[in-house]
């Protein structure tokens, strides 16, 4: 059975996860050496199929949006063209900027749409489980070949981790919502120690990915890793009241200095290992975890 909410919440899940994963997919392919070619054409593989996918939820959510989603940040920001055309020009890997240019276009919620569309959206739920299941087999692959030196990546083993724990995550959203209708209210403490962990493995990321001589961002970023890291603690010890006050706060700094960090890769002013996407990828999620927090 359908509830009120079943399209819209569906379609706001797979315009923030779907292209988290599409990219997932496309940074796994950037990272492998010419010995694994074969899971680098499965990634290519996973990055068409959530290229599909987004496609067709962008195609479904034209008022079916809620305006606060749609101004968060989390969907795509004002970096997002920019990092796509400078990514695929870096790596000659091809991306469907044309799913960018018409989420930009998206207009917010027209509720009597909603019932119109159920049927399409079912099947768009469906078809992302059978990818999720299939993108997180060729992850726990790679992160046991990795962990047994029998496979070599540019990405770090806890940045396949990450990335497997966003789509068991995102796999677990689909399914609630195709088994009971609507997401079920995550408790707060729950998705303040999730996405806490998350962000503290941004800021470690960023700081390991820094060239040596970018001093101060490499300071700046392990400060948010150890503010993080505390948030995180705190959060996971607390019996019922969390502080989401103290991780949005912190968030907001965050998300600042990730996106200075990504105008400043996209305009060749920082010198790093930092794909453009990967800076706009992980500034998204920072405004999602923002307005996660400011809706508490």
């Amino acid at each position: 059975m359908y509830t009120e909410n079943y399209a819209a919440e569906s379609l706001e899940l797979h315009l923030f996860f779907g292209r988290i994963m599409k990219e997932h997919s496309f940074f796994l392919k950037a990272g492998f050496t010419p010995a694994n070619a074969d899971c680098a054409a499965r990634a290519e593989f996973f990055k068409n199929e959530f290229e599909k996918l987004l496609s067709q939820a962008v195609a479904l959510s034209n008022g079916m949006i809620c305006e606060k989603v749609l101004c968060s940040g989390e969907i795509v920001t004002e970096f997002t063209a920019a990092a796509e055309k400078q990514t695929e020009k870096l790596t000659g890997i091809p991306i469907n900027k044309n799913i960018t240019s018409r989420t930009l276009r998206l207009c917010s919620c027209n509720c009597s749409k909603i019932a119109d569309i159920s049927c399409k959206v079912r099947f768009l739920n469906r078809t992302a489980i059978g990818l999720l299941n299939g993108l997180i087999a060729l992850k726990e692959e790679v992160l046991n070949k990795v962990q047994c030196c029998q496979m070599f990546t540019m990405n770090y083993p806890l940045l396949i981790e990450h990335m497997l724990r966003e789509a068991k995550l995102y796999r677990k959203y689909v399914q609630m919502l195709e088994s009971d209708g609507t997401l079920a209210v995550q408790s707060m403490k729950e998705a303040e120690c999730f996405w806490n962990q998350i962000m503290m493995e941004h800021a470690l990321f960023i700081r390991g990915l820094m060239d040596p001589t970018e001093d101060e961002l490499i300071c700046t970023a392990d400060q948010f890793a150890g503010d993080y890291a505390q948030l995180l603690k705190k959060c996971c010890n607390a019996q019922d009241k969390t502080l989401p006050a103290d991780a949005l706060a912190e968030t907001k700094k965050f998300k600042d200095f990730k996106a200075a960090g990504a105008e400043g890769i996209i305009n060749c002013k920082i010198r790093s290992l930092i794909l453009p996407l990967l800076a706009d990828h992980v500034l998204r999620e920072a405004n999602h975890y923002i307005r996660l927090l400011e809706s508490c």
